[in-house]
């Protein structure tokens, strides 16, 4: 075969596969690789068969198979391989080549490995990836970042495999310089953490404290999924409540209730540390699958330790409503949040970013797609300066609407014993949020007392840092001022 690629891919794992699938549905020749290099042949003879995908056996038959200037996507596991098939591609590829990263690489990595192959002349982009599987071969949403000289040459094949809005927007804009794209991809899988985690509160909600049956669940999600909770994950819950084993129970309570993670929910909260941003609902999301995995444990404790007696007597159909109403305002609060940690992150890494932009790139083809979002795309269009989401009026009035039965569950959830982390943080910073007044004045004071580390005043201007000999016996030298 004399015909050049139009890019070329390396790893054909699931997520690999399927973008080479759907880059060729869409009109483009790619050339593929393997390290273990009989899955290219497999996949020559399966589902690439008839297809214009040109199989290679070595990197250097790969870069030879492309159009200049070329287009090499990695979709390799985060980490060292990344760096190991960079420095392998580097010497073999001319000025003005591009490498890309698909992977879920942490964006510091993505920062440093911008420059590194910037300085040999190449191009980078590190892109975040969202979909799954089905989402790549169909129309994943995109996030591309790094080398800003490379996005018109990649931006006609991503846009064109991204998935769309209903207008025909592509899933898939240029993000930013450096490690951004992989930023607001690590962030969109942080806000999934907490999606799926309120979630799974509400159901903990309707399964231990009112006894719902999985059909009646199933009925629930699916008249949720019908309004403005509509999205792909209240779908697949709907799909899950309903789905029997081969004896005809539910199999999700066949489950151990033990859950995994990859760690960009880890990175999204220590991020959100790193620039003093509080990402709660987020961070609870995360430890509430850690604590899920301290599974013998929770056996061994639920023996010993006593918590309330659940027991409902309310309405139960009122108070369905009211945790629709609760999942709704927590989702506002996690938005919020991450909105909150990528402004922060803008302004610390000098990134220009399109929140609205953002918003519509998560509309379409990734796991926290939802109708919610272009509800954030309007906040932003009305707003581009917009500091926090709950600010917006279309927001702010449905956290009002929403907040006497946000109350209720979560003030009933404690009463009966049943965890809700994400619900109550969610609450909690919202009550932070809108109080003019905590009382860190004492912390500081506290601060201050044990390690002269000083406060500021309400009578003197911001700024002005004093220290106060508070037992007499200390001097007049105080700490130093910093925050880490």
């Amino acid at each position: 075969m004399n015909t050049k690629a139009d890019i070329g891919l390396i790893g054909l794992a699931v997520m690999g596969e399927n973008l080479v699938l759907n880059m060729e549905n869409k009109g483009f020749t790619v050339a593929v690789y393997n390290r273990t290099v009989d899955k290219v042949d497999k996949f020559l003879a399966g589902r690439a068969k008839g297809k214009k995908i040109i199989g290679t056996h070595s990197i250097d038959e790969l870069i030879g198979a492309l159009k200049k200037p070329r287009k090499i996507m990695m979709l390799v596991k985060a980490g060292q391989p990344v760096d190991e098939l960079i420095e392998q591609l580097l010497p073999k590829l001319e000025s003005g080549d591009i490498i890309i990263d698909g992977g879920n690489s942490h964006f510091p990595d993505t920062n440093r490995r911008t420059k590194l192959v910037e300085s040999k002349g190449m191009l980078y982009i590190g892109t975040g990836v969202s979909g799954g599987e089905e989402g790549a071969l169909l129309g994943p949403s995109i996030m591309p970042g790094g080398s800003p000289a490379a996005w018109p040459h990649v931006k006609p094949v991503f846009q064109a495999i991204a998935a769309k809005v209903d207008d025909g927007t592509p899933c898939c804009d240029w993000v930013g310089e450096n490690g951004a794209g992989h930023f607001v991809k690590m962030v969109h899988n942080g806000i999934e953490y907490g999606d799926m985690q309120l979630i799974c509160e509400a159901y903990q909600l309707m399964r231990d404290l009112l006894g719902l049956s999985y059909d009646e669940m199933h009925d629930i999600f699916k008249s949720w999924n019908e309004a403005e909770l509509n999205s792909y994950l209240i779908e697949i819950t709907r799909d899950i409540m309903a789905f029997k084993d081969d004896d005809g129970q539910p199999l999700v309570e066949k489950i151990l209730d033990t859950a995994g993670q990859k760690g960009t929910g880890k990175w999204t909260v220590v991020a959100a540390l790193d620039t003093g941003i509080p990402l709660t609902l987020v961070s609870e999301a995360v430890f509430a699958r850690t604590l899920s995995a301290q599974k013998d444990e929770r056996v061994h404790a639920s023996g010993i330790l006593k918590g309330a007696d659940k027991k409902f007597q309310g309405d139960k159909k009122s108070f369905i409503n009211d945790i629709r109403h609760a999942l709704y305002a927590s989702k506002i609060v996690s938005y919020a949040q991450g909105y909150v940690l990528m402004r922060m992150a803008a302004k610390e890494f000098g990134w220009n970013l399109n929140f609205g932009g953002i918003a519509l790139m998560w509309r379409g083809g990734c796991i926290i797609r939802s109708v919610f979002l272009g509800k954030i795309k309007e906040a932003f269009d009305r707003n581009p300066s917009l500091t926090n989401l709950l600010l917006d009026p279309f927001f702010r009035e449905k956290i009002e609407s929403s907040q006497d039965s946000w109350r209720r569950v979560v003030s009933t959830a404690l009463q009966n014993g049943i965890p809700v982390p994400c619900f109550a943080s969610a609450l909690t910073y919202y009550d932070g949020y809108r109080t003019q007044r905590l009382p860190a004045n004492l912390l500081q004071a506290q601060r201050d007392y044990f390690g002269a580390h000083t406060y500021e005043r309400i009578d003197k201007p911001r700024g002005q840092f004093f220290h106060t000999n508070w037992t007499g016996r200390g001097g007049d030298t105080a700490s130093t001022t910093y925050n880490v």
